[in-house]
């Protein structure tokens, strides 16, 4: 049974980027990956790439044939891929049993109230894939209340859209300690505590958000969040093995994904931490890590790195020319020299 992850997200929520990552980790740790593109303007892949939709439709002969600006552009071209629904099919039955990421458009319409990309993957699933999707949102919505306050109801409306295991996901957490304080601690923000102790931050965000008509409007989206209780959030800074492992358990928690690696004597450090279940980042480690003390943990990883770089030390037998062995064949001590590989 084939497993696979729609990577959606607004614009430059960092989707291509995440399929590059994930790509590179699920190699390290055994599991044979493929990326597929299904974003008909991404015509430079950083990741190696297995189904590109470009090969069906671009988004260039679109706009000129149709004459369509990039965002209805990018809608026709899906509404194209649900027409021709054959060529990714035969596509993926050539992948086989291949772990495949999904990258998605970042126009929101696709995964908020358009129907096509939501009944292409519908028909994937009838081949047979159990498929998780993760929704990508920039870790800086954080910083502003009413831009959090939106994120939750995108998120939610995508949930509800896609109708699908969901994941919702706040990337570059390591860009988070630069933009300055948060009123909270990550926790209330990933677990989406209590949104009415928000509401202030909210007000003092700007005046005209203390007019009465915009206090009841945001008590009325803070009830609607709240009242589907759906909206939770994982976090990822795709440039730490820690990170990438804690959020890949929780995508397979979801996906109901068993890591079936077989043991073997090179596994990786990672290959073990996922096949015996090792314990990831709790959302302290993240806070502690990305937050609190993020210049620490960053020197202290540079140090390590630093260790890793140095030479190796090696020790070298060498003999004098013309003398004879020890009687028992060994090499005896006094011609026995360490030497520093360069």
């Amino acid at each position: 049974m084939p497993f696979a992850q729609l990577v959606i997200g607004p614009p430059g929520s960092g989707k291509s980027t995440y399929c590059d990552g994930m790509h590179q980790f699920l190699s390290a740790i055994g599991r044979k990956c493929s990326v597929v593109n299904l974003d008909p303007a991404n015509d430079h892949t950083s990741y190696p790439c297995a189904l590109d939709i470009r090969d069906l439709v671009t988004l260039e002969e679109i706009m000129a044939d149709e004459e369509l600006g990039p965002n209805g552009g990018v809608l026709y071209a899906l509404e194209e891929l649900e027409h021709n629904q054959e060529w990714l099919e035969e596509g993926l039955q050539e992948l086989g049993e291949d772990y495949v990421l999904f990258d998605c458009p970042g126009q929101v319409e696709l995964f908020t109230h358009h129907s096509s990309l939501r009944n292409v993957f519908f028909r994937i699933q009838k081949l047979g894939y159990r498929l998780v999707a993760l929704h990508l949102t920039d870790s800086y919505c954080l910083t502003l209340p009413s831009l959090y306050i939106s994120t939750l109801l995108l998120s939610l409306r995508a949930m509800l859209q896609m109708d699908l295991p969901h994941l919702n996901v706040l990337t570059k957490i390591d860009k988070l300690a630069s933009y300055g304080p948060l009123p909270f601690n990550l926790d209330y923000y990933t677990e989406v505590h209590d949104l009415s102790y928000l509401l202030p931050h909210l007000e003092s965000e700007t005046p005209m958000m203390r007019h009465p008509k915009f206090e009841g409007l945001n008590n009325a989206v803070v009830d609607l969040v709240e009242d589907f209780g759906l909206v939770g959030f994982e976090t990822l800074a795709v440039e730490d093995k820690r990170s990438m492992m804690t959020l890949l358990k929780a995508i397979d928690k979801a996906g109901g994904y068993a890591f079936g690696g077989a043991e073997g004597a090179n596994d990786t450090v990672w290959q073990v931490a996922m096949r015996e279940g090792m314990q990831g980042m709790t959302i302290g480690d993240v806070q502690e890590r990305w937050i609190d003390r993020k210049e620490e943990f960053d020197e202290l990883e540079r140090r390590e790195r630093e260790e890793e770089e140095k030479p190796a030390t090696a020790p070298s037998l060498t003999e004098d020319a013309g003398e004879e062995d020890d009687s028992d064949g060994q090499v005896p001590e006094s011609r026995i020299k360490v030497v520093r590989r360069t």
